[in-house]
Order: structure tokens, then sequence, then C-alpha cells
């Protein structure tokens, strides 16, 4: 394998383009609900004698796609569109309220009846602002199947965007099958697209399905590449039997790989097999959103210009700087790139 270099004024010329990218995101928009409980006023409920938890403020924020579209506003993106459905709930109004203060177009997020906004909803302590302050999470999801107009809707808002981008992002975030906006009809006929649209990026990121996609390049984690469902928080793949994966994954898409290893970083398939370190930080970390951060990071890049290992750079820069936002959806600045760039190449020549 060969290692990736990228000096400061080639980040910066790829920054300067940025502004000009055109990027679609095709998936499963949620509302991130994080509910500020303070300890100090709660009250016992008289009807059933359990603490009544005591809210002092609500924030929301796009989450899911949501959160690429929130990395890619940050990042100075050009033009961004939302391409999914909601449900026609107040959830749905926050999420479109929280988007278009992104200047994100949702003119292709539908409104869908008898749909839940997906939410997530998040208590947390306001008195502390660890990881140790959030409660359980609350998560509001559709277990129906996606309608058929439902899925007819997205696939036409696809090809009604194609001609005025340089990029579609899917993300491909909820679970259960066929119950959110990837179906197996909308990859397919993403894949479709992707085969007959070789000037426009299609970049894809799926929880449980990222085996399931052809044609665009897909981003698994490491353990999603050889396999492991439920890996332990100390786990980690050798890089050989990674690459082995990656390779297997690679024929089959018959579209580049780009595998994420955490804190390590990347291993990226074209234009030939390429480590791509990550950045390391200290202090406390929340991994939250970090993979969607990388996303928007490499997804820029490669529509600024950038060759594969060049863009997994951006990607590594940019999650780098978001996980160190604790206990919200974290977002990079360009500002802060270069910076994190310097202590990169520092990590990477010692």
């Amino acid at each position: 394998m060969t290692t990736v270099h990228l000096s400061e004024n080639r980040l910066q010329e790829l920054i300067d383009r940025f502004r000009s990218c055109r990027i679609a995101v095709v998936g499963d928009f949620f509302l991130d609900k994080y509910i500020e409980v303070d300890p100090d006023l709660e009250e016992l409920s008289i009807e059933t004698a359990k603490p009544a938890h005591q809210v002092v403020a609500i924030r929301t924020s796009p989450g899911a796609a949501g959160t690429v579209i929130n990395n890619l506003a940050a990042l100075g993106a050009g033009m961004l569109y939302a391409v999914g459905f909601t449900g026609e709930d107040g959830e749905g109004y926050d999420l479109r309220k929280g988007l278009h203060h992104l200047g994100c177009n949702t003119d292709h997020l539908h409104g869908v009846p008898n749909r839940y906004t997906p939410t997530y909803l998040k208590p947390r302590n306001l008195r502390d602002a660890t990881l140790a302050g959030e409660h359980s999470r609350y998560d509001t999801k559709n277990h129906d199947p996606t309608t058929d107009e439902t899925q007819k809707k997205v696939i036409r808002s696809v090809d009604a965007l194609l001609a005025d981008v340089d990029a579609v992002m899917i993300m491909d975030q909820v679970e259960e099958p066929g119950c959110g906006v990837v179906t197996r009809a909308v990859r397919e006929a993403l894949a479709q697209r992707a085969s007959a649209h070789s000037e426009v990026v299609f970049w894809a990121d799926s929880r449980r399905r990222i085996r399931d996609f052809r044609n665009v390049i897909i981003k698994p984690n490491q353990f999603e590449a050889v396999g492991v469902e439920n890996p332990a928080p100390d786990d980690d793949v050798p890089l050989d039997q990674l690459r082995a994966a990656v390779g297997r994954l690679r024929e089959q898409n018959d579209a580049p790989v780009v595998a994420t290893r955490g804190a390590q970083g990347m291993v990226v398939s074209d234009p030939e097999w390429t480590i791509v370190p990550g950045v390391h930080v200290d202090g406390p970390i929340d991994p939250t959103g970090a993979g969607d951060s990388a996303s928007a990071g490499a997804i820029l890049g490669l529509c600024a210009g950038a060759e594969l290992p060049e863009a997994a750079v951006v990607g590594n820069l940019v999650a780098s700087i978001t996980v160190q936002q604790i206990a919200s959806t974290g977002v990079a600045r360009p500002d802060q790139l270069a910076p994190r760039l310097q202590l990169w190449q520092q990590q990477t020549s010692d």
C-alpha cells in the first residue's frame, strides 16, 4: 500500500473551490432534538409519585442525513439539496426550518401523510456537559414499509437534480428494511443513474446494507467491511484482513471503496491501495456523527477536484474537529482545516 501526502497549498486550492460545489443528499433526514433538564428544579409528580423532570431548554438540529448537510454548509458548499421525505408533523417543521437555516433547498424533501419524521430525542442533564450527562435516548422511526408512490417521488427528484449537481450523497440511516428512503428500488435506480452519469460523483454510506450498493463509492467502516456486526469498543481489524475484505467489496461494487478505521483514518482502494492516517486528538471526544462529517469533507474534496486519497485526508481533518464537540452535532469550518492539516503532517512525519 502507498501513503498519501497533502500540502497546505493543495488543501487551500481545494477549499477555495468548495463554494462552487453543488450536492444532493439523498437519504434519511432525522431531527436531533436535545431536551435540557435541570435536576435542581426536579419535582415529584402528585399523580404517580415519580420524578417530574423539568425541561428548561429545547434545541433542535438536522440529524442523520441532515448531519451531512450541516457539515457541508459549515464547510462552505455552494448549493445543497435534501432529497427524501418527512412526516407532516411538528418535527418535520423543525427539521425543514433547520435545513432552511443552513441554506439547503428542501423542494425535494417530500411531506408524506401517515409517516413520522424520524427523530432522536436526547434528554440531557443541564448541569453535566460530559457524555455522562446524557439520559437514555428516545427514537421515533417508521416501522411500516415506505410506499411505492413515495419511492417513485424520491427517484423522480434524483432525476430532476442530476443535471444541476456535482455529487449525489446517499445516506441510508434507517435499519429496518424498506422503511426508510433508501429502499431496494431506490438503490437500484441510483446504481443505474451512477452508471449513466459518470460526470456526477455518487457516494453511499449505510448502517446495515453497504453491500447492497453498486456502481457508487461506498464508505463502510472497518467492521462493516469484514462483516462484524457488534464489535467491542477496543476491537480493531488487522490491516491485511481489512485490505482483503475491501478488495472483495471493490470487485463486487465495481466502484471505489473507502473504509474508515476510527482514529486510525481510512483505507482507500483507488486509484491504488492507499493508507490515509487519521488525526490523533487529545481530550474527551464524542464520536457521534464522525462518519457523516468525514463523508462531508471527502465529498467536498472530490467535487473540488481531489483524488480519492486526498479527499479522504480532508474527511479525516473534518472528523477530527467534529469529535471534539461534546453533546452537539459538531461541524468544522474551512479556517480550521489548515491548522489541523499541520497537526496531521507532524504526526505522519513522526
